[in-house]
């Protein structure tokens, strides 16, 4: 079970498939080009949920284990990319 504030991006509930698979992928690029091999078993658990679903849990975990400048610069990105315009 995800935590209501962790409902967002790929861990949001009620995904079309087709959404769900493009914020993983975009998180996975943001995870690769912020952390380089830092977040490596991050971006392997979000490659995995694209197929497992069991996987999302695993990358929930493992965003929230990154070191706080890592996180920070993850979740920075991901909002930027996917802020709706006003």
């Amino acid at each position: 079970m995800i935590p209501a504030r962790d409902t967002w991006g790929p861990f949001a509930p009620g995904l079309d498939p087709a959404e769900y698979r493009a914020r993983l992928r975009c998180l996975r690029a943001i995870v690769r080009l912020t952390t380089g091999p830092r977040g490596d078993a991050l971006a392997r658990h979000l490659r995995q949920a694209e197929t497992d679903p069991a996987a999302l849990l695993l990358a929930l975990n493992a965003l929230n284990r990154l070191a706080g400048l890592d996180l920070r610069h993850v979740v920075a990105s991901y909002a930027a990319l996917n802020r709706t315009a006003a």
